[in-house]
Protein backbone atom coordinates (compact mmCIF):
# COMPACT_ATOMS: atom_id res chain seq x y z
CA UNK A 1 0.00 0.00 0.00
CA UNK A 2 1.33 3.31 -1.07
CA UNK A 3 0.03 6.88 -0.02
CA UNK A 4 0.45 10.06 -2.88
CA UNK A 5 -0.26 13.47 -2.08
CA UNK A 6 -0.85 16.20 -4.77
CA UNK A 7 -0.67 20.00 -3.34
CA UNK A 8 -4.41 20.48 -2.62
CA UNK A 9 -4.56 19.33 0.92
CA UNK A 10 -0.84 17.84 1.87
CA UNK A 11 -1.65 18.26 5.86
CA UNK A 12 -4.33 15.89 5.25
CA UNK A 13 -2.69 13.73 3.17
CA UNK A 14 0.06 13.56 5.74
CA UNK A 15 -1.90 12.60 8.92
CA UNK A 16 -3.81 9.95 6.83
CA UNK A 17 0.01 8.27 6.76
CA UNK A 18 0.68 9.22 9.86
CA UNK A 19 -2.03 6.88 11.16
CA UNK A 20 -1.73 4.01 9.40
CA UNK A 21 2.13 4.26 9.92
CA UNK A 22 3.54 5.25 6.58
CA UNK A 23 5.69 7.58 4.55
CA UNK A 24 4.20 9.26 1.84
CA UNK A 25 5.62 7.81 -1.40
CA UNK A 26 7.97 10.28 -2.90
CA UNK A 27 6.50 12.15 -5.79
CA UNK A 28 7.24 15.66 -7.75
CA UNK A 29 4.15 17.90 -8.84
CA UNK A 30 5.42 21.05 -10.45
CA UNK A 31 4.04 23.91 -12.99
CA UNK A 32 6.13 24.62 -16.35
CA UNK A 33 6.50 28.63 -16.40
CA UNK A 34 2.95 28.61 -18.38
CA UNK A 35 1.02 26.78 -15.37
CA UNK A 36 1.29 23.53 -17.21
CA UNK A 37 1.14 20.53 -14.64
CA UNK A 38 4.12 18.30 -14.81
CA UNK A 39 4.45 15.20 -12.60
CA UNK A 40 7.17 12.84 -11.81
CA UNK A 41 7.02 10.13 -9.12
CA UNK A 42 9.93 9.18 -7.86
CA UNK A 43 9.46 5.97 -6.07
CA UNK A 44 8.83 2.32 -8.23
CA UNK A 45 4.92 1.63 -8.20
CA UNK A 46 4.47 -1.18 -10.53
CA UNK A 47 2.50 -4.07 -9.39
CA UNK A 48 1.33 -1.59 -5.78
CA UNK A 49 -2.22 -0.68 -4.34
CA UNK A 50 -1.53 2.89 -4.53
CA UNK A 51 -4.09 6.29 -3.15
CA UNK A 52 -3.82 9.25 -4.28
CA UNK A 53 -4.83 12.26 -1.86
CA UNK A 54 -6.08 15.23 -3.46
CA UNK A 55 -9.35 16.90 -2.91
CA UNK A 56 -10.58 19.38 -6.12
CA UNK A 57 -10.98 22.46 -3.80
CA UNK A 58 -9.86 25.83 -4.40
CA UNK A 59 -8.30 26.38 -7.00
CA UNK A 60 -10.55 24.08 -8.61
CA UNK A 61 -9.62 23.26 -12.01
CA UNK A 62 -5.89 23.01 -10.76
CA UNK A 63 -6.27 20.89 -8.48
CA UNK A 64 -8.30 18.30 -10.50
CA UNK A 65 -5.99 18.19 -13.44
CA UNK A 66 -3.14 17.29 -10.81
CA UNK A 67 -5.33 14.70 -10.10
CA UNK A 68 -5.72 13.50 -13.23
CA UNK A 69 -1.94 13.74 -14.65
CA UNK A 70 -1.21 11.87 -11.18
CA UNK A 71 -3.44 9.14 -12.21
CA UNK A 72 -1.57 9.01 -15.11
CA UNK A 73 1.27 8.79 -14.62
CA UNK A 74 0.60 5.78 -12.21
CA UNK A 75 -1.13 4.01 -14.38
CA UNK A 76 1.87 4.38 -16.82
CA UNK A 77 3.86 3.27 -14.01
CA UNK A 78 2.31 -0.59 -13.76
CA UNK A 79 0.40 0.27 -10.33
CA UNK A 80 -1.53 -2.37 -9.76
CA UNK A 81 -4.47 -0.62 -8.37
CA UNK A 82 -5.57 3.40 -8.28
CA UNK A 83 -7.39 4.84 -5.84
CA UNK A 84 -8.48 8.42 -6.06
CA UNK A 85 -9.09 9.46 -2.52
CA UNK A 86 -11.13 13.04 -3.22
CA UNK A 87 -12.12 14.43 0.54
CA UNK A 88 -13.67 17.10 -1.42
CA UNK A 89 -15.31 15.83 -4.86
CA UNK A 90 -15.90 19.38 -6.48
CA UNK A 91 -18.23 20.36 -9.09
CA UNK A 92 -20.45 17.97 -7.07
CA UNK A 93 -23.04 20.97 -7.24
CA UNK A 94 -23.24 20.32 -11.05
CA UNK A 95 -25.19 16.94 -10.47
CA UNK A 96 -28.34 17.56 -13.01
CA UNK A 97 -29.81 19.59 -15.72
CA UNK A 98 -30.78 22.87 -14.29
CA UNK A 99 -32.51 24.52 -17.30
CA UNK A 100 -31.90 23.84 -20.89
CA UNK A 101 -28.43 23.77 -22.62
CA UNK A 102 -26.51 23.18 -19.05
CA UNK A 103 -23.97 20.73 -18.61
CA UNK A 104 -24.03 18.29 -16.06
CA UNK A 105 -20.26 18.42 -14.76
CA UNK A 106 -20.16 16.00 -12.03
CA UNK A 107 -20.34 13.44 -14.97
CA UNK A 108 -17.94 14.78 -17.26
CA UNK A 109 -15.46 14.80 -13.90
CA UNK A 110 -16.48 11.25 -12.76
CA UNK A 111 -15.49 10.51 -16.55
CA UNK A 112 -12.27 12.03 -16.38
CA UNK A 113 -10.99 10.74 -13.24
CA UNK A 114 -12.52 7.30 -14.47
CA UNK A 115 -10.36 7.93 -18.08
CA UNK A 116 -7.55 8.86 -16.47
CA UNK A 117 -6.36 5.39 -14.49
CA UNK A 118 -8.71 5.27 -11.29
CA UNK A 119 -9.66 1.87 -10.73
CA UNK A 120 -11.43 2.94 -7.27
CA UNK A 121 -12.74 6.07 -5.71
CA UNK A 122 -13.62 7.25 -1.92
CA UNK A 123 -14.69 10.35 -1.21
CA UNK A 124 -17.01 12.01 1.40
CA UNK A 125 -20.17 13.43 1.85
CA UNK A 126 -20.71 13.58 -1.69
CA UNK A 127 -23.54 16.80 -2.30
CA UNK A 128 -26.51 14.23 -3.77
CA UNK A 129 -26.54 9.95 -3.84
CA UNK A 130 -26.67 9.82 -7.73
CA UNK A 131 -22.87 10.51 -8.25
CA UNK A 132 -22.43 7.31 -7.22
CA UNK A 133 -24.04 6.19 -10.01
CA UNK A 134 -22.20 8.45 -12.71
CA UNK A 135 -19.04 6.30 -11.91
CA UNK A 136 -18.40 2.84 -13.61
CA UNK A 137 -16.06 2.35 -11.16
CA UNK A 138 -16.49 1.47 -7.44
CA UNK A 139 -16.94 4.39 -5.56
CA UNK A 140 -16.82 4.41 -1.22
CA UNK A 141 -18.76 7.50 -0.01
CA UNK A 142 -17.72 8.31 3.39
CA UNK A 143 -19.83 9.96 6.13
CA UNK A 144 -18.47 12.47 8.68
CA UNK A 145 -22.07 12.03 10.53
CA UNK A 146 -19.77 9.43 12.82
CA UNK A 147 -17.07 12.00 13.51
CA UNK A 148 -19.83 14.89 14.45
CA UNK A 149 -21.92 12.56 16.56
CA UNK A 150 -18.51 11.52 18.58
CA UNK A 151 -17.69 15.75 18.81
CA UNK A 152 -21.47 16.45 19.62
CA UNK A 153 -21.97 13.53 22.59
CA UNK A 154 -18.69 14.86 24.03
CA UNK A 155 -19.37 19.01 23.56
CA UNK A 156 -23.31 18.49 24.75
CA UNK A 157 -22.71 15.48 27.82
CA UNK A 158 -25.71 15.66 29.80
CA UNK A 159 -27.99 17.84 27.45
CA UNK A 160 -30.60 17.61 24.50
CA UNK A 161 -29.64 20.01 21.71
CA UNK A 162 -32.11 19.88 18.33
CA UNK A 163 -30.74 19.45 15.19
CA UNK A 164 -31.78 21.58 12.47
CA UNK A 165 -31.86 20.97 8.44
CA UNK A 166 -30.61 24.30 6.85
CA UNK A 167 -33.14 23.35 3.98
CA UNK A 168 -35.90 20.87 3.31
CA UNK A 169 -33.16 19.15 0.87
CA UNK A 170 -30.95 18.50 4.28
CA UNK A 171 -34.08 16.69 5.96
CA UNK A 172 -31.84 13.22 5.72
CA UNK A 173 -28.61 14.25 6.54
CA UNK A 174 -29.88 15.74 9.45
CA UNK A 175 -32.55 13.19 10.59
CA UNK A 176 -29.14 10.37 10.45
CA UNK A 177 -27.23 12.78 13.06
CA UNK A 178 -30.50 12.94 15.10
CA UNK A 179 -30.76 9.37 15.49
CA UNK A 180 -27.13 9.35 16.36
CA UNK A 181 -27.37 11.83 19.04
CA UNK A 182 -31.13 10.81 20.20
CA UNK A 183 -31.97 14.26 19.60
CA UNK A 184 -35.06 15.84 18.02
CA UNK A 185 -35.18 17.57 14.44
CA UNK A 186 -36.51 20.89 13.37
CA UNK A 187 -36.30 22.09 9.66
CA UNK A 188 -36.14 25.67 8.35
CA UNK A 189 -38.07 26.59 5.27
CA UNK A 190 -35.95 28.84 2.96
CA UNK A 191 -37.18 30.35 -0.47
CA UNK A 192 -33.84 30.92 -3.04
CA UNK A 193 -34.49 33.75 -4.82
CA UNK A 194 -31.50 33.67 -6.67
CA UNK A 195 -27.97 31.64 -6.63
CA UNK A 196 -26.13 31.94 -3.83
CA UNK A 197 -28.91 33.70 -1.96
CA UNK A 198 -31.24 33.00 0.17
CA UNK A 199 -34.08 34.18 2.57
CA UNK A 200 -35.10 32.09 5.36
CA UNK A 201 -39.36 31.81 5.53
CA UNK A 202 -40.04 29.92 8.04
CA UNK A 203 -38.81 27.19 10.89
CA UNK A 204 -41.07 24.22 11.57
CA UNK A 205 -40.16 23.12 15.03
CA UNK A 206 -40.41 24.95 18.28
CA UNK A 207 -37.00 25.77 18.88
CA UNK A 208 -37.65 28.39 21.65
CA UNK A 209 -34.78 27.57 24.70
CA UNK A 210 -33.14 25.15 22.66
CA UNK A 211 -29.15 24.46 21.84
CA UNK A 212 -29.69 24.31 18.01
CA UNK A 213 -26.87 22.27 15.88
CA UNK A 214 -27.17 23.11 12.06
CA UNK A 215 -26.15 20.10 9.87
CA UNK A 216 -24.97 20.56 6.14
CA UNK A 217 -22.53 18.97 3.88
CA UNK A 218 -20.97 22.23 2.02
CA UNK A 219 -20.52 26.03 3.36
CA UNK A 220 -19.75 27.86 0.73
CA UNK A 221 -20.91 32.05 0.70
CA UNK A 222 -22.60 30.82 4.03
CA UNK A 223 -25.25 33.18 3.68
CA UNK A 224 -27.61 30.45 4.36
CA UNK A 225 -26.55 29.23 7.90
CA UNK A 226 -25.97 33.06 8.91
CA UNK A 227 -29.25 33.96 7.94
CA UNK A 228 -30.67 30.21 9.72
CA UNK A 229 -28.62 31.51 12.76
CA UNK A 230 -30.39 35.04 12.61
CA UNK A 231 -33.56 33.16 12.26
CA UNK A 232 -32.73 30.27 15.16
CA UNK A 233 -31.98 33.47 17.85
CA UNK A 234 -34.90 35.39 16.37
CA UNK A 235 -37.37 32.42 17.77
CA UNK A 236 -35.71 32.09 21.28
CA UNK A 237 -32.65 29.37 20.50
CA UNK A 238 -29.97 29.57 23.57
CA UNK A 239 -27.16 28.58 21.01
CA UNK A 240 -26.41 28.03 17.58
CA UNK A 241 -23.56 25.78 16.05
CA UNK A 242 -22.85 24.03 12.29
CA UNK A 243 -21.10 21.52 11.61
CA UNK A 244 -20.36 20.82 7.82
CA UNK A 245 -18.18 18.35 5.72
CA UNK A 246 -16.86 20.68 3.54
CA UNK A 247 -15.45 24.66 4.50
CA UNK A 248 -14.98 25.91 1.02
CA UNK A 249 -16.24 29.24 2.38
CA UNK A 250 -15.34 31.50 -0.69
CA UNK A 251 -15.42 35.11 -0.96
CA UNK A 252 -16.28 37.27 2.34
CA UNK A 253 -18.07 33.99 3.93
CA UNK A 254 -15.06 33.85 6.86
CA UNK A 255 -16.03 37.27 7.44
CA UNK A 256 -19.58 36.61 7.42
CA UNK A 257 -18.85 33.98 9.80
CA UNK A 258 -17.05 35.73 11.96
CA UNK A 259 -20.23 38.52 12.25
CA UNK A 260 -22.90 36.45 12.20
CA UNK A 261 -25.03 34.67 15.06
CA UNK A 262 -23.15 31.16 14.72
CA UNK A 263 -21.60 30.62 18.08
CA UNK A 264 -19.36 27.96 16.23
CA UNK A 265 -18.78 26.73 12.71
CA UNK A 266 -17.09 22.93 12.67
CA UNK A 267 -15.75 21.96 9.50
CA UNK A 268 -13.65 19.04 8.43
CA UNK A 269 -10.27 19.19 7.38
CA UNK A 270 -11.37 17.60 3.71
CA UNK A 271 -10.30 20.53 2.50
CA UNK A 272 -7.11 22.36 3.67
CA UNK A 273 -8.06 25.41 5.80
CA UNK A 274 -7.26 29.43 5.11
CA UNK A 275 -4.87 31.50 7.14
CA UNK A 276 -8.35 33.71 7.67
CA UNK A 277 -10.35 30.19 8.93
CA UNK A 278 -8.00 29.79 11.28
CA UNK A 279 -7.86 33.11 12.76
CA UNK A 280 -11.91 33.53 12.89
CA UNK A 281 -13.37 33.44 16.39
CA UNK A 282 -15.99 30.81 15.78
CA UNK A 283 -14.38 27.99 13.34
CA UNK A 284 -12.70 25.47 14.56
CA UNK A 285 -11.78 21.95 12.12
CA UNK A 286 -11.95 18.92 13.26
CA UNK A 287 -9.90 16.15 11.83
CA UNK A 288 -11.06 13.47 9.08
CA UNK A 289 -7.50 11.81 8.75
CA UNK A 290 -8.62 8.74 11.30
CA UNK A 291 -12.07 8.20 9.19
CA UNK A 292 -10.08 7.94 6.03
CA UNK A 293 -7.18 6.08 6.50
CA UNK A 294 -9.28 3.58 8.20
CA UNK A 295 -11.84 3.15 5.02
CA UNK A 296 -8.90 3.49 2.72
CA UNK A 297 -6.69 0.50 5.11
CA UNK A 298 -10.08 -1.70 4.64
CA UNK A 299 -10.47 -1.07 0.84
CA UNK A 300 -6.45 -2.33 0.65
CA UNK A 301 -7.28 -5.56 2.66
CA UNK A 302 -10.81 -5.83 1.05
CA UNK A 303 -12.89 -5.77 4.25
CA UNK A 304 -16.12 -4.00 4.70
CA UNK A 305 -16.14 -0.42 4.87
CA UNK A 306 -19.76 0.36 4.91
CA UNK A 307 -19.30 -1.09 8.66
CA UNK A 308 -17.46 2.05 9.37
CA UNK A 309 -21.31 3.51 9.64
CA UNK A 310 -23.08 1.05 11.32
Amino acid sequence: MKILACNSNRPLAEAIASFLNLELTHASVKRFSDMEIWVEILENVRGEDVFVVQSTSFPANDNLMELLVMLDALKRGSARRITAVVPYFGYARQDRKTGPRTPITAKLVANLITSAGANRVVTLDLHSGQIQGFFDIPLDNLYAAPVFSKHIIEHYRGERPMVVSPDVGGVVRARDLAKRINADLAIIDKRRERAGVSEVMNIIGDVSGRDCILVDDIVDSAGTLCNAAVALKGSGANSVVAYVTHGVLSGGAVARVASSPLDSLCITDSIQATEAMRLARNIQQISIAPLMAEAMRRVSQEASVSSLFN
